[in-house]
Parts: C-alpha cells; sequence; structure tokens
C-alpha cells in the first residue's frame, strides 16, 4: 500500500473516531452519552448500543460486562436487547496457526455514538472503524503490521460459506427463525478455509456450532474495508438490503447519514437551559427509547416468528421486539407525541401478529423470535386506549378489540404463560381475584411457570387495569354489555384491598386474608408468590386507572398521603445483602420505593391526585438528581429498552402520563427553562419555567396557553395542536397551588 493510501486510511480513522467523541458542537446528538448507565447498580446494565431510529440492525461491544479489559470478536449483528452478536468478526494479523473461530482482543481507546463505532485493538495493533444503516454496515479495518492478515467469521450455531465474492450464511435462533447474512470483503481473499476442531482445512463452507470461515489477504495488506447487509428473510434479501443502503465501502459517508438521521429525530424535543450533564441524561435517554421495537420490514416484505411466514407489509412497515410491561407506561405515550406515525405502524403490527398466532391474542411481549409471553397482564391493550383516546386516526378498534378482548378472557392470566386460561382464570372471573397459596402449599394448576409463581396480586391489580381499558373500548364501539361487565370488572383490585392495614393482601381461595404476612417480605423470591419484583409497598398504588377510588379505599386524602410519605420513608428491615438477595429487582431504594422498576414510576406524581402537588415536585427533582446521572451508574435498575428512560424524558420535561388510557398528563418540575416538542402534526408545544433553577422547583403560578392554570395535570386535546404551558418557579413551596379537590386529575370512572 503506498503512502497516500495509508495517509486517507489515517484520516478516516481519526475522522471516526472524532465522530464518536462526546463533543458538545451545538447538534443535539453530540449529547447521547452510550456509556450511560453501562455498570449495573445490581441487575443488568444499559448497553452502549449502535443503532438508528428503531432499526433492525444494532450492534454493541461483546464483552462479560463494561469492565471487562477483553472483546469476543467484533460485533455484526445482535437479535435482541440483552442478546448476544449473532455473529462475530475477528480480524488478524499473524500466524495462521494462532487463529481461532473466535478471537478475545485486548482493546483501548473505545468510542461510540448511537451510529458509528471505533476502537484500537491495542494486543493486535488493528485500528476499527464502523458505521451502520437500517439493515447494513461497514467496517474499515487498518493493521499496524506487515504480516498476513486474516479475517475470520464465526456463526455460533448455523451455516456460512464463501461463494468466491461474499461470505453468505445465517445463524439459528429460536422458534425457526434464522438471520441471515450477506458480508463482502472491498478486496480478494488469496485462500479461503474453516477451523474444524482447532485444525485448519480447505473449504469453503461450514456449518454447525462455531461454524466459520477465513478469509486469507495477502502479505502487506494493511488496511481491510468490508460491507454487509442482514436478513430474517433470506441471504438474496441481505444482499438486496446491502445494495439499497451502502453503495461502497466509505465508513465515513455512512456515519454522517447516521448522524444527520439522529440529529432530525432528536432534535424533535429541543431543550433550553439546565446543566450540560442534564442535558446528556435527557437526550441519552431520547436515544434510548428509539431502541425497540425494531422494523423488520425488508423491502417491502417481513418474516414473521408469529407463524413462520414471509409477509407482503403492504407499505405499512411490521415493527417487533417491544417488551410492553414495561414500554406501555411512558415509552408508548412518548410516541403518540412526537411519533403518532411510528406508533399507528407499531399498533397495526400487534394487530398483525394477533391474527398470525395460532390464538386469536393481543401480544404481551414481541420479539424478534416471537411472543414470548413475559411478566404479567396483558397492557398492550392500554396502549390502544391511550393513543386512540389521544387522537391517532387510523386505529380500527372494531378489528382490534376481539383480540385484546380474547387476551384477558380466553388466554390464561398465569404469569409467563402461553396457556389457554383455566382453572386460575375460572376462579378469577367468577370471584374477581387470583388466590394464593399459603407458605408451603404445593401449586397444582398447570398453567402456572414453576419459577414465576401466581403473583396473585400483581395480576389481579394489573388485570383490573386491563378491564378498564377495555371497558372504555367498549364504550367507544358501543358495545354496551361489554362496557358494564368490565366496569365493574376494573374494580376488582378493591377485592384484595385489606381495611385493617392498608395495603392490597393477597386472599386464599376461601376469601381469608394470607396471615402472617410481611408486606415488605412475605412471597419468596422476588415476592413472586403473591407480588412480582417487587414488594407490597410499591403494588400498594398499582391502581393508576382510579387512585380517587384509591384515596376512598385509603381513608382519603390525608391518609392517603400519610401512607405515599412513608413508602418513601419506610426502612428496607434488613441488610441490603439480604434485601437484595431477596429482592434484585427492587432497587434504586428511597424507603420502600423502588427507582429501578417500572411498576413505581407513577408514584411520585400521586400527590397531584390529594392535594399536595408541591410534593410530587419535590420527590421528582430529588429523584432525578439522585439516580439519573451522566456516569457509568447513572441508570438505577434495568432500561428495559426505554421503559425507564421514558419516565426520565418526560420528568425532565415536566410532565408524566401516570394513567395511559386517560388522555392527560400530570404536571411535575421541569429541569429546563425552555422545552419544545414538535407534535407529530407539525405543531409546537412549549414548556416554560420561568426562575428555574436547582433550587427553584416549586411551582409558584401557571398559565396554559394564555390562561391562568391551577390544575396540576393538563388534557392531551389542549396541547394536541400546539400550546404553552408557562410555569413560574420559586425555592419554596406554593402548597395553595393545585390543591383544590376540583383540581385533582381525573381519575375515576363511577360504577
Amino acid at each position: 500500500m503506498n503512502k497516500i493510501s495509508n495517509l486517507l486510511l489515517l484520516s478516516l480513522i481519526l475522522h471516526t473516531g472524532n465522530i464518536a467523541a462526546q463533543l458538545k458542537t451545538g447538534e443535539v446528538v453530540d449529547y447521547v452519552n452510550p456509556y450511560m448507565g453501562n455498570i449495573s447498580h445490581l441487575l443488568v446494565p444499559t448497553y452502549p448500543t449502535v443503532h438508528l431510529p428503531n432499526s433492525m440492525l444494532r450492534v454493541y461491544p461483546e464483552r462479560g460486562d463494561f469492565t471487562g479489559d477483553q472483546l469476543s470478536g467484533l460485533p455484526v449483528v445482535v437479535t435482541s436487547h440483552r442478546g448476544s452478536s449473532a455473529f462475530n468478526l475477528s480480524p488478524y494479523q499473524g500466524d495462521e496457526a494462532d487463529l481461532q473461530p473466535v478471537i478475545s482482543y485486548s482493546y483501548d481507546n473505545e468510542k461510540i455514538t448511537p451510529y458509528g463505532y471505533t476502537v484500537y485493538l491495542d494486543d493486535h495493533g488493528i485500528d476499527v472503524a464502523y458505521a451502520l444503516s437500517h439493515q447494513s454496515a461497514v467496517y474499515a479495518l487498518m493493521f499496524d503490521g506487515n504480516d498476513r492478515t486474516h479475517l475470520v467469521l464465526n456463526s455460533r450455531r448455523g451455516v456460512l460459506r464463501w461463494d468466491g465474492k461474499a461470505v453468505t450464511g445465517y445463524q439459528q435462533l429460536a422458534n425457526n427463525t434464522r438471520v441471515y447474512l450477506y458480508l463482502e470483503p472491498e478486496s480478494a481473499p488469496v485462500k479461503v478455509s474453516s477451523l474444524r476442531d482447532g485444525t485448519s482445512v480447505s473449504s469453503h463452507e461450514a456449518s454447525g456450532s462455531d461454524a466459520n470461515i477465513i478469509l486469507h489477504f495477502s502479505e502487506g495488506t494493511r488496511m481491510l474495508r468490508l460491507r454487509y447487509g442482514i436478513s430474517f428473510i433470506g441471504e438474496a434479501q441481505a444482499k438486496q438490503n446491502l445494495r439499497r443502503e451502502i453503495a461502497d465501502f466509505d465508513v465515513n459517508v455512512v456515519a454522517e447519514k447516521g448522524r444527520k438521521l439522529w440529529n432530525e429525530t432528536l432534535g424533535k424535543i429541543k431543550v433550553e437551559g439546565g446543566s450540560e450533564d442534564e442535558k446528556t441524561i435527557f437526550y441519552t435517554s431520547l436515544y434510548r427509547t428509539y431502541e425497540r421495537p425494531v422494523c423488520i420490514s425488508e423491502g417491502g416484505r417481513y418474516f414473521s416468528a408469529f407463524d413462520g411466514e414471509v409477509h407482503d407489509d403492504n407499505g405499512t412497515p411490521f415493527y417487533t421486539d417491544d417488551w410492553i410491561w414495561d414500554t406501555y407506561r411512558a415509552t408508548h405515550p412518548l410516541r403518540v407525541m412526537i411519533e403518532p406515525e411510528l406508533e399507528l405502524d407499531i399498533l397495526h403490527s400487534f394487530l398483525r401478529m394477533s391474527e398470525q398466532m395460532p390464538e386469536f391474542w393481543w401480544p404481551t411481549f414481541p420479539e424478534i423470535t416471537g411472543d414470548s409471553r413475559r411478566m404479567n397482564s396483558n397492557h398492550g391493550i392500554v396502549t390502544v386506549l391511550d393513543a386512540y383516546r389521544k387522537g391517532l386516526k387510523g386505529i380500527d378498534l372494531e378489528k382490534k378489540y376481539p383480540a385484546m378482548r380474547n387476551a384477558v378472557m380466553e388466554k390464561t392470566l398465569a404469569p409467563w404463560s402461553a396457556k389457554p386460561s383455566g382453572e386460575l382464570d375460572r376462579f378469577y372471573h367468577e370471584k374477581g381475584y387470583i388466590p394464593a397459596l399459603r407458605e408451603g402449599e404445593e401449586e397444582t394448576i398447570l398453567e402456572v411457570h414453576s419459577w414465576e409463581k401466581r403473583q396473585p396480586i400483581a395480576v389481579t391489580l394489573g388485570t383490573a387495569y386491563d378491564e378498564w381499558c377495555l371497558a372504555q373500548i367498549a364504550k367507544e364501539l358501543g358495545k354496551s354489555d361489554d362496557y358494564q361487565f368490565f366496569l365493574h370488572k376494573s374494580y376488582n383490585y378493591r377485592n384484595l384491598y385489606n381495611t385493617e392495614t392498608g395495603f392490597f393482601h393477597p386472599k386464599d381461595s376461601e376469601g381469608n386474608f394470607i396471615a402472617p404476612f410481611d408486606y415488605r417480605y412475605s412471597g419468596g423470591m422476588g415476592a413472586r408468590q403473591y407480588y412480582g419484583e417487587n414488594n407490597g409497598w410499591v403494588y400498594r398504588w398499582d391502581v393508576p386507572h382510579n387512585v380517587a377510588d384509591l384515596i376512598h379505599l385509603m381513608g382519603g386524602r390525608k391518609n392517603f398521603i400519610q401512607n405515599l410519605d412513608q413508602t418513601f420513608r419506610e426502612p428496607l428491615g434488613k441488610s441490603k445483602f439480604d434485601f437484595y438477595a431477596q429482592l434484585p429487582d427492587h432497587t434504586g431504594n428511597v424507603g420502600q420505593f423502588s427507582m429501578a422498576n417500572e411498576p413505581s414510576l407513577h408514584i411520585p406524581y400521586l400527590y397531584n391526585y390529594a392535594g399536595q402537588p408541591w410534593k410530587t415536585q419535590k420527590r421528582i427533582r430529588k429523584l432525578l438528581s439522585e439516580w439519573f446521572r451522566n456516569d457509568l451508574m447513572g441508570v438505577p435498575g434495568d432500561e428495559d429498552g426505554g421503559g425507564m428512560s421514558a419516565f426520565v424524558v418526560f420528568s425532565q420535561m415536566g410532565f408524566y402520563p401516570v394513567t395511559p388510557g386517560s388522555p392527560t398528563y400530570n404536571i411535575g418540575s421541569p429541569l429546563f427553562n425552555e422545552v419544545t416538542l414538535k407534535m407529530g402534526n407539525g405543531s409546537l408545544f412549549r414548556i416554560i419555567a420561568k426562575n428555574n433553577s436547582p433550587v427553584n422547583k416549586y411551582i409558584q403560578s401557571a398559565t396554559l396557553n394564555g390562561v391562568e392554570w391551577t390544575k396540576p395535570w393538563f388534557a392531551h386535546e389542549e396541547i394536541r395542536n400546539g400550546g404553552t404551558l408557562v410555569l413560574t418557579m420559586g425555592d419554596k413551596a406554593n402548597k395553595a397551588w393545585g390543591s383544590d379537590p376540583e383540581d385533582a386529575p381525573p381519575s375515576e370512572d363511577k360504577l
């Protein structure tokens, strides 16, 4: 290679490195820090994912965790939020006898942006630059030495072959799903081989576990560039995806396109004021809300793991990989505001999934490999009602309603199960609650998951919310009998309310409360025998559709406020070692409140319903500053692909959708002086916080669209076509603002 080529390559690597650096250039994408939260407080960390918004191709460095000092090859495609790379790429320069199916690298100078990746493999002397598109990507590799250069491509379980121009093949995933690859180097190899049981053999094809193809290049090759496409349809489609998206081998061109797209996407929300760290936290959180679900339409077609067939998308992209139990709370409502067309396509995809599955049931936890039916309840129902009530056009409730109804009435309510309804469900629909077993009592119901247990409180409360949504949808459709039927069932949480203790308390099949009982610890691992991941203190507040009735059950506003306060004050009661050994998901504690798990996210906003919105303002500011930071441990728990990040986005802006399905938002305390949202119809909604500062966190007065505003909430209708919320802030609470019972957020549909 001549001197000019070397200089060009060096410029390429350095330029891409600069793109990856967190430079504050005034463009919003430069505020994204993919490393935020990469070290977990206890469970799953965030991943520094390189991807375009809601795109099929996602990668991140494959290592044990952030502190791991070795990479397992270079990533090619990650097929799920927490999965490993489907293929590994291992560049190598040196003796052919030292090649391995996947090479472990020591590394340095790693830089990651949403659209690109650079790293130096220091033991091997290899500079790496990478950029991606939606279904394709490009690598540039620069080698320090002059020895023979090799490239190992590995499929952990599948087939790879060299066709004279490119490596093609697939990796086998679950449920008859395959991810296909078409990868071509810019320069032709001089030899092709494969490692079989540690021995190199001349072969252009490999299959099975650790199937690998090795491309050998001539001595003196110091620069390799390669590009590839992926597909869930087939190898030919992977090639088409590459040709459609990437014209040559230029990393810079691909990176700049990705950068532009991210700037446009993140720029739909502009923030002014606040610190640089607060802006980084905001835009990093917003970036994470675009990681799922992913569009898997490829040239107008898509492979559906829900029926194992390839379908035409008929002009409407197909989306999957949505952990709805987490994302229905705030991620979906955020899309309703700023990405309504995307949200419509996602909801239409849910209907397609229902139609493609053997049973016509609304999906619960759709992934690349089908609906995994994880967690409890069927909160995908909530997303439909929320979008419909906020005015999204094109939602065919008549078509969707039967699948949603079936998800509650025909599928079992047992957590983590895809079985039809059975004995447990018959009991629920007759008695209005899921019965609990006593400690040590043997499980006899087949549909109950051996590890996840019955989760009777979580399921009863969650299903009551789903049934409230079904009631509202039935009302919209004029189905009066169903409306009354599900409206009555939406009060089923009352059947488990213990008036003596003020908690939701599990009952046995005879209607007796389980005793003795501790709302912190009873229920075994993750409290699953009675609750689910969180304890009774968190599920005490899990009635988002009827907070007014919960206030009534607790004996009025004063008791409700006292109980809320105590949630944030109640001690763990055990050492952290013992507490988290039993409740590892219940982290990010402030008393018994868990900032690290999604069922807690709405709790700080509940003060608005009982006349003390100033406490919501105080709590939100404190929780954001304590638990969400621009550092490696800056996320308190499992982020779950946007589920928790959307809480940060909303709360930093100053409002939150406590009850998806109700076209209303609760007001909190904005971190920024001004926020501008570009709504999906092109109108602008602004939140202006006068005199705002870390100290001035309390609302003194407000106007909405120029009119004095005394309510700690507002309706979607009032901002759908644009508007301005002006909050005047101060350092001490105005305890009168928003305190009148008539100003409380709407929350009850009377029987």
